[in-house]
C-alpha cells in the first residue's frame, strides 16, 4: 500500500499545476508529423476528404480563416477516430490580381515598372515575391493544429495544375465553349484588367447629380439631362425618350448637340426609358454603361470610348486627354458652368462598383476578352444541388444559388496581367480569326499550317498577352489536386473523388462552389462533394465585418499564445452556426481556456487519488459508474447526430456539457473518495476509462490538451495516440434515467444546507412524501451528506420543505424555522408556477401550435403542464400548513 501511495504521489508531482499550451502544442504537433498521422495513401478503408479551400500563396492568417480550418479540422479529426482514411488536402492560389499588385508596388518602389522590365523579368520578380512570402498562413495553421496531409501541398501555378488549366480551356474552345468577342465587362483601372461581376462591391456613396443642358440643332431650345458622370457626356451618341411620352413627341427625329465636341447626335425612342424617373431622358453613351451598350446595339449606334485602361481620358475625348477620369469630372462641370449649360448639381447617395481587390471604383468597358458559355454548363450543376445529390448547408442557401445559377451569364475568363495561367491562343495575323488553340507554341505551328495552307514558322506566331481567371484554376481544384484530368483512372482520384465535404464562405458561392460543380459533371460527370457548409461571417461585437483597416480583427497567431489553439479552437465554435454570422468576442476564447483548465484540474484531481487494490468499490461509485456510461452514450448519440447534421455550434456545447457538468461536475464527484481515504482499484480503472472515453469525443475540438491528458493518465507507447485512437461506439441502446430529478434534489438539499448554514461535515436527514424511487440514494447520501433517507410518517416539528417531480422532501432542522420566511418562499414559487403554466396553456389553446408542431413537441408541452399543476397542488398543501 505505502508503495503504491509512494508511486502515485510521484507521478502527480509531474503533472504541472498549469496547463503550458505552448510546449504541449509544439511537442504534440511534432509528434503527429513525426510519426506521418496527417498522411493518407489509398487502402481498403472508406475514404473520407476534404480539400482546402485554397488561400492566396502569400496571405496570412485571418479570423475567417480561422473558423473555415477549424472546422475542417474538427470534421477531418473525428473521421479519423470514426476509423475513417482521412485525407486534407493542403494548397494555395496564385491569386492573379492580388500578387502582381503586390509586385507591382514593390518594383515602383525601387522606380521600376513591369512595361520597362518585360513580362520575363516581371515573372521572375513574382516568383520570388512568392518564395518569400509564401506558405506563412500555413505555419499559422499549424499552430492552430490543423491536420492536412503535407505531403499533398498543392500550388495552383504547379505544372501537372498548370497542364490541367491549359487542356481543359483547349477542351472546351473544341466544344464550342469558349469563345472571343467585344463585350461590355468590369474594368479595374487599377490593376487595369477585367474582374467578374462576383468581384464587384457595390457600396453606397455620397455623389452628385448633373444636370446638362443638351441645344437640339437648328433651334435656341435645350433639353436638360441628369447624369453623375458628366466625364464621359463626350462619348454620347444618342438620347433616348420614351415613345409614348407625349412631352417629347416634339423631339421625334431631331438631333441635340453634345456640349463641349459639339457633336450632333440623334434623338431615339426605346421603351426600355422609365417614363416616372427623373426627366424620362437618358444620355447614351454605349462604350460606358452596360444598358446603354444593349441600347447601341439594339439602335445601330456608335460607340465612342473615351477612357484610357488607366482612368485616364482618351484621344477619343477630344478634351482634357490624359487627364484622371475623377479630375476630369470637375473640370468638365467647371467648363458647362463657364459656357452655361450645367443647369444645377444636387448631393444625392447612390451604389458605386468597386474592385474587391484593389478597391478602385469600377468602369464599365468595351474590351476584347475570352468568355466561357456558361448555360449548358450549369444545367446539371442545378439539378444536382436543388435534388440534394449536394447537399447545403445550411438549407437556404440554396435559394441563393438556385437564383444566380437561373441567371447565369457567360464567364469572362480574361485577365489582363501577366501573373498567372496565360491563355494558349496563338496569333498568326491581325484578322479576328487569325489564331489557334494550342497546347505548345510548336503544336500551335502546326495547326496554323493545317489551317492556312502557309509556310511559317515559330517567329511567325505570338502567344496571347493575357492569363487566366484565377478561378479558372480553382474550379477544377478537387479534380486537379489528384490528378484527374492527365490521369482519369488513376488510383488517388478513383478513391478520393468525389470528397466528401467543403467548408466554404457564402460569398464565394458563385466563384468557387458553382463553378467546381459544373467542372465536376463536365469532366467526370460526378459531384465534386457530398456536402457544402457554409460559414458564416466573422464580425466583431457591433456587427461589423473583421478588418484591418478597421482595426477590429485581432492577430490569430497572438490569440493562440494568449488562449491556446484549443481555447481559441472552441472560442470560435462557441457562436458559429452554419450560415449565420459569427458575432467574435475575445472573451469566448478566454472561455475555451477556462475550459481547458477545468479538464486539467480534473486530471490533477484523478492522479492525486491513492489507490487500494484490495478495497471493495463503494455503491455511490459503482451505481455513478453505471449512470455514466448510459449518459456518455445518450450524449454522444446526440453529439453524432450534430456532426452528422452540420450543427457544429450543438455539437461544441453537447460536448462542453458533457465534460464539464456531466464528467466533471456530477460523476467525478460521485467516485471521489472521502479525505483522506483511498479509491478501490476497481473504481479507479473505470474512472480512467471513463475519462479515455470522454478524451475521445473531445478530441475533434480541442486535440492538444487530450493529447496530453491521454499520456498522463497512463503509460503509453509512442504511436498510441488519441488522435488515431477511435470514436466511441456502443453495442446496445442507452436506458432512459430521470437523473435529472437526483440532480436537482442534491441541488436543493446543497440550498438548504446554505441558507441554514449548515456545515457539509455536519450530516441531515431527509424524509419524503409520494412515489419515490430509491435507486440513487447512495449518490444522494454521497453528495449531500444525507444520513438516512425514509418515508414520512409524521411531519418534524421544525423543517424546510421542497417539491421535486410532484414529490415533496422535508429536511427536518434543529431549532425554530422562520415560518413567515418559509411561506414566502412557497409563495414566490408558486406565484411563478402559475404564470408559467399560464403560458404553457396558451400555448396548448393555439390551434394552430397544436396541429402544426411535431407531435413529441407538443407531447412535451403536455407534460410540463401536468408537472406543473401537480407542484402547484403540493404547494397549496404546503402553505395551508403554515
Amino acid at each position: 500500500m505505502a508503495l503504491v501511495k509512494f508511486v502515485l504521489q510521484f507521478f502527480y508531482m509531474e503533472i504541472a499545476k498549469k496547463y503550458d499550451s505552448i510546449s504541449a502544442e509544439n511537442k504534440w504537433y511534432a509528434h503527429w508529423m513525426k510519426h506521418d498521422f496527417f498522411h493518407s495513401e489509398p487502402d481498403e478503408r472508406e475514404a473520407y476528404t476534404i480539400v482546402i479551400p485554397p488561400p492566396n500563396v502569400t496571405g496570412v492568417l485571418h479570423m475567417g480563416h480561422m473558423l473555415n480550418n477549424t472546422i475542417q479540422d474538427v470534421l477531418v479529426r473525428r473521421a479519423r477516430l470514426l476509423g475513417k482514411n482521412a485525407c486534407w488536402v493542403p494548397g494555395t492560389d496564385h491569386a492573379s490580381i492580388a500578387t502582381e499588385a503586390k509586385v507591382v508596388q514593390k518594383l515602383e518602389s525601387e522606380g521600376l515598372s513591369k512595361q520597362e522590365i518585360g513580362r520575363e523579368e516581371f515573372l521572375k520578380h513574382a516568383w520570388d515575391w512568392t518564395e518569400k512570402y509564401g506558405g506563412t498562413i500555413f505555419k499559422q495553421l499549424e499552430r492552430l493544429g490543423a491536420s492536412c496531409d503535407w505531403q499533398r501541398m498543392k500550388f495552383t501555378l504547379d505544372d501537372d495544375l498548370s497542364d490541367a488549366v491549359r487542356d481543359v480551356f483547349i477542351d472546351l474552345f473544341d466544344k464550342g465553349l469558349i469563345y472571343r468577342g467585344i463585350r461590355m465587362v468590369n474594368w479595374d483601372p487599377s490593376a487595369q484588367t477585367a474582374v467578374s461581376d462576383e468581384e464587384v462591391i457595390h457600396k453606397e456613396v455620397n455623389s452628385k447629380l448633373y444636370y446638362i443642358k443638351y441645344k437640339i440643332e437648328d433651334s435656341n431650345e435645350y433639353i436638360t439631362i441628369a447624369t453623375t458622370r458628366p466625364e464621359t457626356l463626350m462619348g454620347d451618341t444618342a438620347v433616348c425618350v420614351h415613345p409614348e411620352d407625349e412631352r417629347y413627341f416634339h423631339l421625334k427625329d431631331k438631333k441635340v448637340i453634345v456640349p463641349l465636341v459639339n457633336r450632333s447626335i440623334p434623338i431615339i425612342q426605346d421603351s426600355y426609358i422609365d417614363m416616372e424617373f427623373g426627366t424620362a431622358m437618358l444620355k447614351v453613351t454605349p462604350a460606358h454603361d452596360i444598358n446603354d451598350y444593349e441600347l447601341g446595339v439594339k439602335h445601330n449606334l456608335a460607340s465612342i470610348d473615351v477612357l484610357n485602361e488607366d482612368g485616364t481620358l482618351s484621344e477619343a475625348a477630344e478634351v482634357f486627354v490624359g487627364m484622371d477620369r475623377f479630375k476630369a469630372r470637375k473640370e468638365v462641370a467647371k467648363e458647362l458652368e463657364r459656357i452655361g449649360q450645367l443647369e444645377k448639381v444636387e448631393e444625392i447617395k447612390n451604389s458605386v462598383g468597386y474592385s474587391e481587390r484593389t478597391n478602385a471604383i469600377i468602369e464599365p468597358k468595351l474590351s476584347l476578352q475570352w468568355f466561357l458559355k456558361m448555360e449548358n454548363l450549369a444545367k446539371p450543376a442545378l439539378e444536382n444541388v436543388m435534388n440534394d445529390t449536394i447537399q447545403f448547408h445550411p438549407k437556404n442557401t440554396k435559394n441563393t444559388y438556385r437564383h444566380w445559377m437561373e441567371n447565369i451569364k457567360d464567364w469572362c475568363v480574361s485577365r489582363q496581367l501577366w501573373w498567372g495561367h496565360r491563355i494558349p491562343a496563338y496569333y498568326y495575323g491581325e484578322g479576328a480569326n487569325d489564331y489557334v488553340i494550342a497546347a505548345s507554341k510548336e503544336e500551335a505551328l502546326v495547326k496554323v499550317k493545317e489551317k492556312t495552307g502557309k509556310e511559317l514558322d515559330l517567329n511567325n506566331l505570338k502567344q496571347d498577352e493575357d492569363v487566366l481567371d484565377t478561378w479558372f484554376s480553382s474550379w477544377l481544384w478537387p479534380i486537379s489536386v489528384f490528378d484527374g484530368f492527365k490521369n482519369p483512372e488513376g488510383k488517388d482520384i478513383q478513391y478520393y473523388y468525389p470528397t466528401n465535404d467543403l467548408v466554404t464562405a457564402p460569398e464565394i458561392m458563385f466563384f468557387w462552389v458553382a463553378r467546381m460543380v459544373m467542372a465536376g459533371y463536365e469532366y467526370l460527370d460526378k459531384p465534386p462533394f457530398k456536402n457544402v457548409y457554409y460559414t458564416g461571417i466573422v464580425r466583431d461585437k457591433q456587427r461589423r465585418k473583421m478588418s484591418k483597416s478597421l482595426g477590429n480583427s485581432p492577430d490569430p497567431v497572438e490569440l493562440i499564445e494568449k488562449y491556446s489553439a484549443d481555447g481559441v479552437r472552441v472560442g470560435m465554435l462557441f457562436s458559429s452556426p452554419a450560415g449565420n454570422d459569427l458575432l467574435f468576442d475575445e472573451s469566448l476564447c478566454e472561455q475555451g481556456r477556462n475550459f481547458s483548465n477545468k479538464i486539467w484540474n480534473a486530471l490533477r484531481l484523478v492522479k492525486s487519488w491513492e489507490i487500494d487494490e484490495s478495497k471493495e468499490a463503494d455503491e455511490a461509485a459503482t451505481i455513478g459508474g453505471k449512470w455514466f456510461e448510459n449518459e456518455f452514450q445518450k450524449r454522444v448519440e446526440e453529439i453524432n447526430q450534430s456532426y452528422d447534421q452540420f450543427r457544429m455550434s450543438e455539437a461544441l456545447m453537447s460536448t462542453y456539457k458533457l465534460v464539464w457538468d456531466e464528467f466533471c461536475s456530477w460523476y467525478l464527484e460521485m467516485v471521489k473518495p472521502s479525505y483522506g481515504e483511498a479509491i478501490s482499484g476497481k473504481t479507479y480503472k473505470e474512472v480512467i476509462a471513463h475519462f479515455e472515453q470522454v478524451l475521445r469525443v473531445l478530441n475533434p475540438l480541442m486535440p492538444f490538451i487530450t493529447e496530453e491528458i491521454w499520456h498522463s493518465l497512463k503509460k503509453r507507447k509512442d504511436a498510441d495516440c488519441l488522435m488515431v485512437n477511435h470514436w466511441p461506439s456502443f453495442a446496445k441502446e442507452a436506458k432512459e434515467i430521470d437523473f435529472d430529478s437526483i440532480k436537482e434534489l442534491i441541488i436543493h438539499l446543497r440550498r438548504v444546507r446554505k441558507e441554514k448554514q449548515i456545515s457539509m461535515k455536519d450530516s441531515i436527514s431527509l424524509l419524503y412524501s409520494g412515489n419515490y424511487n430509491a435507486e440513487y440514494d447512495k449518490i444522494i447520501e454521497k453528495l449531500a451528506n444525507v444520513d438516512a433517507i425514509s418515508k414520512m410518517n409524521a411531519k418534524p416539528d421544525n423543517f424546510v420543505s421542497f417539491i421535486v417531480k410532484e414529490i415533496e422532501f422535508f429536511v427536518p432542522l434543529l431549532g425554530e424555522v422562520n415560518s413567515e420566511e418559509e411561506k414566502e418562499k412557497l409563495q414566490k414559487e408558486l406565484d411563478y408556477l402559475k404564470g408559467f403554466l399560464k403560458s404553457v396553456e396558451k400555448k396548448l389553446s393555439n390551434e394552430r401550435f397544436v396541429n402544426n408542431a411535431p407531435e413529441e413537441v407538443v407531447e412535451v408541452e403536455k407534460k410540463k403542464q401536468s408537472e406543473a399543476v401537480s407542484k402547484i397542488e403540493l404547494l397549496e398543501n404546503q402553505l395551508s400548513n403554515y
